[in-house]
């Protein structure tokens, strides 16, 4: 994100200093919030914790993604607009970064 939208990290909470969030330099609108959390916040059977990041999509695509494995909707967000990604290696990077860039564009005003 810094080479592609010189965009830097933010981290915002000093409880979850592993936390950070990215935003539009135009809107200042998030479009992808990267957190550590438990597997069991998300409904996963596993112990231990996860890196996901949650990114924007739009309500249309909502439905259709939702897996529960690696796909689910945002943790800590508005369940119509966010949606979560376990960060796990299931998902290749390529896709990771094209998801980003979606989530990126739909952060404009």
């Amino acid at each position: 994100m810094r080479d592609t939208y010189h965009d830097e990290l933010e981290f915002l909470w000093q409880r979850s200093p592993n936390s950070a969030i990215l935003r539009r330099q135009d809107t200042q609108k998030w479009y992808a919030a990267m957190l550590v959390l438990a597997k069991s916040k998300l409904g996963l059977a596993d112990e231990g914790v996860i890196d996901i990041i949650n990114l924007r999509i739009s309500p249309e695509e909502m439905d259709s993604i939702i897996d529960h494995q690696t796909f689910f909707p945002g943790y800590h967000m508005n369940k119509k607009h966010w949606y979560t990604i376990c960060l796990d290696g299931s998902l290749p990077v390529a896709e990771i970064y094209q998801r980003i860039d979606a989530s990126y564009q739909l952060a404009r005003k």
